[in-house]
Parts: C-alpha cells; sequence; structure tokens
C-alpha cells in the first residue's frame, strides 16, 4: 500500500518502505502524537523517534527485536509520557539535544549536539538543533541516498508553519531562522517532512508559505 502518513490514535501503523530503511509511524496518547520506528533493512537494527505514550502500543510496534536506541525530539511532556517503560522493556541508549536532556525525567545517555551522527544499523541519521519552540530541539534528517531527503522534525516545523513558540517574538524569530537555514535552505523540495503531530508534508509544499510565516509571526 501507499504510504500516506495519515494515522490516528488506536489504528494501525503506516510503513514508510524505503530501499535502505522502513519507516513505522503511529499515533498515540490524548494529545495524538506521533512515533516513528525507523529499521534498517540491512541489520535489522531499529531506532524509535518520541515515545510519546502508550507503551504497550510501542513495544507492540517494536516487536521482538528490540530497538537499540530512542530518541527525544524535545524536553516537552507529551514526547516522552512511555520513555521509561519502553527503555525499562527494551534496554535502549537514549538520546536527547543536549539542552533538552535536562528536562526529560529518563536519563539522556548521549547528549546530542547540531550536525551529530545517529546511526541506525548503515543508516545514519544528522541531528540538526533547532532552538525556537525548546531550547534544545533536535530534528533528524536521513539523506536517503537512493532518493529524495526525509527529516523528523519534532515540533518544529509542521504543515502550515513552525511549532508554537508562544508570541514570543525572539522564539519565534530564532526557530524560523533555524528551520530556514539548517532545513530549507539545504535540502530539496523532495523532503519528506515528518512531525511531531499531524500529517506529513514535504518542503516543496512548505517553501512558498514562508512569507507568510514571516509576517503572521507563527
Amino acid at each position: 500500500m501507499t504510504y500516506s502518513g495519515a494515522v490516528r490514535v488506536g489504528g494501525p501503523a503506516d510503513v514508510h518502505e524505503l530501499k535502505d530503511l522502513m519507516i513505522s509511524k503511529v499515533a498515540v496518547g490524548p494529545m495524538d502524537n506521533n512515533a516513528y520506528l525507523l529499521r534498517c533493512r540491512a541489520t535489522g537494527e531499529q531506532l524509535l523517534i518520541d515515545a510519546a505514550n502508550e507503551p504497550q502500543t510501542l513495544l507492540t510496534l517494536i516487536g521482538d527485536d528490540g530497538i537499540s536506541s530512542v530518541v527525544t525530539t524535545h524536553q516537552h511532556g507529551d514526547h516522552w509520557q512511555a520513555l521509561a517503560e519502553v527503555v525499562a522493556a527494551t534496554g535502549a541508549t537514549t538520546y536527547a539535544g543536549a539542552h533538552d536532556a535536562d528536562g526529560i525525567p529518563v536519563t539522556t545517555d548521549v547528549r546530542v549536539e547540531d550536525g551529530d551522527t545517529i546511526l541506525v544499523g548503515r543508516v545514519e541519521l544528522t541531528a540538526r538543533h533547532l532552538v525556537g519552540h525548546t531550547a534544545g530541539s533536535i530534528a533528524l534528517v536521513y539523506d536517503d541516498p537512493h532518493g529524495h531527503p526525509h527529516v523528523f522534525t519534532g515540533d518544529c516545523l509542521f504543515p502550515g508553519g513552525v511549532g508554537n513558540t508562544w508570541k514570543d517574538p525572539e522564539a519565534f524569530a530564532s526557530l524560523i531562522r533555524d528551520v530556514e537555514t539548517k532545513l530549507f535552505d539545504v535540502l530539496p523540495d523532495e523532503t519528506w517532512v515528518y512531525p511531531g503531530h499531524g500529517k506529513d508534508t514535504t518542503l516543496g509544499d512548505e517553501r512558498p508559505k514562508l512569507p507568510e510565516w514571516h509576517e503572521r509571526g507563527w
């Protein structure tokens, strides 16, 4: 079946099958959070992005092969409600942005800086530090050698705008600057965007809206 990225809480995962990587997206919890399970096709190693809620749902998705690591995109509580239970069940190594790690009540094993590489099997993800929604939010970029890039943006970029900066002009200016310089300016329009809530998008779909976002200030 063709991947759409449209998932609902209580519903099945949607699976995006790439040549080297399988991406399974599921919605969990009362805030309709997205969690993403990445599986290296060559090695079978798995990585989870945002153990947001419903630990049993996530552990069922993970299956018997377990996960080697779990990345928390930022410190807001709706993105780590299941983290402790998932780590306890799997022994996964925990990753989070260096500037948000202290706000996550599960020990962060690896504090991630801008440009750091996170491996899942033979697949490389590049972390980009995006400041504004939180001080230490990170996005993960997979530059698929067989196609276009894929980026997991947490709550920093959605269809229709950047993440919430609570009407703080400095935070908004920081976030939109980082999103533009680290994502829009260096990645092609075909880049697939997987956000922390809701439907997916592409940079090409969002790029024409950037002037509008600047003008409205959110």
